[in-house]
């Protein structure tokens, strides 16, 4: 059988012993619930923990064990790979509890389901870029953190989350400057200054805030606008000397100018050229609107245009001094 027959199969496996609902024993106690959650807790049937937490809470609601389950329950769904799960739990368990004595627990469960929210199984096991990824749960992840270590700052959990807010930050930074490339190779250069600017401004202390400097720095040079290059480039010189857009000190854009010849001018190396070069900050693009514009423009009649209005008006004022006889007869014994 082919390896993806087998893999297929496999994953077809997990996901039906994953949705698989489990019925739990009507007859067993509120102690026996939570005595067996706690044996598939310990044993990893996260599956079979949630369960049996469910039903000790539906079952017992005002029990010894319900607030117990319910931040337990947080767990049992951020283990069993549930993010959304978890964090609609711990919501619910902040919102019921907020002065409970472990509620920063349940704080530190949601930004955790929100930081592997986006480390499916794909990224455990193949080496994808994380910057290049849509950073919503990152960004969701990060701000999570950031209440839990201002309202408990000195949470045994407090250390773990500050130190993954430092990663999250970082992550940030590097998908601002990976977005920003993307506009460079795309000659958007004024979206990839902002972007640059941006992480310059927001992201201090990051490794991407030299990339930001040379994005600024190229983008501000494709645009023609040199103070700005200037003034971008000496500060990148000044704090990152070592980047790697810098050589011998001088600045060597890390995007290759667009080639903007036509096709027959590529095709023919340049031997007929159909198109001047553009200038700086121009595509074809805009080149294109600007010329349906000059099009319109001159399609617009003669007597309809601004500096032909007062000769049209001149002349019907000349026309209003005619005789009924003159209307009558077109004219001809005028």
């Amino acid at each position: 059988m082919p390896v993806k027959h087998l893999l297929l199969i496999a994953i077809l496996a997990l996901t039906a012993a994953c949705s698989s609902n489990e019925v739990v024993d009507e007859n067993m106690s509120e102690a026996e619930l939570y005595q067996q959650a706690q044996a598939d807790l310990d044993g990893k049937s996260y599956t079979s923990a949630t369960s049996k937490l469910k039903a000790l809470e539906s079952r017992y609601p005002f029990g010894r064990y319900a607030e117990q389950a319910q931040l337990e329950l947080i767990y049992a769904y951020y283990k069993n790979a549930e993010p959304e799960a978890a964090k609609s739990a711990a919501e619910r368990f902040i919102r019921l509890h907020p002065q409970h004595p472990n509620v920063d627990y349940a704080y530190y469960l949601k930004g955790l389901a929100s930081f592997d929210q986006d480390r499916g199984l794909l990224a455990r096991f193949l080496p994808l870029d994380m910057t290049k990824r849509d950073p919503g749960a990152a960004r969701d992840s990060f701000n999570e953190f950031a209440v839990l270590t201002s309202r408990f700052p000195t949470s045994r959990y407090a250390p773990d989350a500050k130190a993954r807010m430092i990663y999250l930050r970082n992550l940030l930074a590097a998908y601002e400057i990976h977005v920003a490339h993307y506009y460079l190779k795309r000659q958007a250069y004024v979206a990839a200054g902002n972007r640059g600017r941006y992480v310059v401004e927001n992201f201090q202390e990051t490794p991407a805030v030299g990339d930001g400097l040379a994005v600024m720095t190229e983008a501000y040079q494709r645009l023609g606008l040199d103070d700005l290059a200037g003034t971008s480039l000496e500060t990148l010189k000044l704090n990152y000397p070592a980047h790697a857009s810098l050589e011998s000190g001088e600045f060597v854009p890390l995007e290759e100018e667009a080639d903007n010849r036509s096709w027959l001018a590529k095709m023919t190396l340049g031997l007929i050229e159909t198109d001047t070069p553009l200038p700086p900050g121009q595509t074809r693009a805009s080149q294109d609107v600007i010329r349906q514009y000059e099009e319109a423009e001159e399609s617009i009649p003669s007597e309809l245009k601004p500096e032909n209005q007062t000769e049209q008006e001149d002349g019907a004022a000349q026309d209003s001094g005619r005789s009924w006889w003159s209307y009558m007869t077109f004219g001809l014994f005028d």
